[in-house]
């Protein structure tokens, strides 16, 4: 018993030896930065990046930078792990970016049901954007599965003009379908509506600093950029825990 107690004391006692010195290197790292680099004063944390003396710089939120354990060097760059070719920046940035799926605004969306629909998925795509075309084709041989299309016109001012015209036809699923899987004009043309959710889309996105079109996120928090095959959306939806 006694044993015990004094092995989590001695433990306790190491964990706050060990907090205390990434604590103390913090500081120093933060007070060198600050001072030669001004405008990163606002950084958010510093923390160990995982590899063999590098630190971890974050700003704005979910901008990721790297640095040594005296700040004499910032580096601008992605990290990626050569055994396996993981990019360590990326997962970083993605986790630090992920949407809950559950507060996702979906009257601000329009739905794609396939099958049962019981998979679920949501899409930011901008119809001027060749890769999302490109994207819709393979997401075709998905089945049962429910997309909420966020229309996400970043592209110029011909893509909120589409846009508005998807958002405003009929039927907003079909409308979106001619343009991008038949080349057919892109909704009614020209008609009105209440449009104000495009807009909210937008800022929605630069919130979550999403940069390109199609990003697409899943259930799990999982956010996936680019024009991904069927393969890659198949696995996303089976896969519960990546994030």
């Amino acid at each position: 018993m006694l044993l015990n107690r004094l092995f989590r004391l001695a433990i306790a006692a190491t964990l706050m030896c060990l907090a205390a010195a990434a604590s103390a290197q913090e500081a120093v790292i933060r007070q060198a930065l600050a001072q030669r680099l001004p405008q990163l004063k606002a950084i958010d944390e510093i923390k160990p990046a995982g590899v063999s003396g590098l630190f971890e710089v974050r700003v704005n939120g979910s901008e990721i930078y790297y640095t040594d354990a005296k700040g004499d060097f910032l580096i601008d760059g992605q990290i990626i792990e050569t055994k396996t070719r993981r990019n360590i920046t990326e997962d970083r940035i993605a986790k630090l970016t992920a949407i809950p799926f559950d507060s996702l605004p979906i009257k601000d969306a329009f739905t794609l049901v396939r099958g049962n629909g019981q998979r679920k998925m949501a899409v930011f795509e901008d119809p001027n954007c060749g890769y999302c075309k490109r994207f819709e084709r393979d997401l075709q041989k998905v089945d049962n599965v429910t997309v909420y299309l966020f229309l996400y016109p970043v592209l110029g001012p011909d893509s909120v003009k589409k846009s508005h015209d998807i958002w405003c036809a009929k039927d907003r699923a079909v409308a979106w379908q001619d343009w991008m899987l038949r080349d057919q004009p892109a909704g009614a043309a020209n008609a009105t509506c209440d449009t104000a959710a495009i807009g909210r889309n937008v800022e929605l996105g630069r919130k979550y600093k999403i940069t390109g079109t199609p990003t697409l996120l899943f259930v799990n928090g999982a956010r996936v950029p680019g024009a991904v095959d069927n393969a890659r959306v198949e696995q996303a939806l089976a896969d519960t825990s990546k994030l």
